[in-house]
């Protein structure tokens, strides 16, 4: 098995969408905050700038990250805490935020997690989160390295299956903590 399942497509690519009721200036000053995901990410705890203006674009955030042993449980990912460096790759006001995950030399990988923000008809706006990866990053090639290709496929279905709830969850945290403000 090659680095994807079908080298048509990513090994992964999800997103998730929510009606907030803030204008899109809003909302981006929330999601753009990094170091306060902690208040809506499933793993995420925060963390900080490390290089650059805080959400600009070549700006380097430091997540602090916990998982539990229940996710995936069966494959050998990280579990606990452990620490990412994400690089700003996209910074709009009000439009869209993304951010690249490094690897373990600081070089940025096709591993892309991002918000786009639009004005909803009717007022507030339209958030949605993604993430996609085009190949494999450094952490799914150890992850996968000794899986045969029944695993792998079972893991690349089961980890998906994560993201996306990941994703559906940020989002509830995400309207929850914009629309208290």
């Amino acid at each position: 098995m090659g680095e994807t399942i079908n080298e048509k497509q990513p090994i992964f690519s999800a997103d998730a969408d929510i009606r907030i009721s803030a204008t899109p200036i809003e909302v981006y000053a929330v999601i753009s905050d990094l170091p306060r995901s902690g208040e809506w990410s499933p793993e995420c705890l925060g963390g900080e700038w490390t290089v650059g203006e805080p959400a600009a674009v070549g700006s380097v955030f430091r997540g602090d990250n916990l998982r539990g042993d229940d996710i995936v449980a069966w494959a050998p990912v990280v579990r606990g805490r452990w620490t990412t460096q994400s690089e700003v790759v996209t910074a709009e006001p009000g439009r869209t935020f993304r951010w690249a995950i490094h690897n373990s030399d600081g070089q940025k990988q096709e591993s892309i997690w991002g918000f786009d923000i639009e004005a909803a008809e009717g007022g507030g706006s339209l958030l949605t989160h993604h993430f996609r990866m085009d190949s494999a990053t450094q952490g799914i090639k150890g992850i996968t390295a000794e899986m045969d290709a029944a695993e792998k496929q079972r893991f690349f279905a089961e980890w998906g299956d994560k993201i996306s709830g990941d994703l559906a969850a940020s989002l509830q945290r995400i309207k929850a903590v914009v629309e208290e403000a």
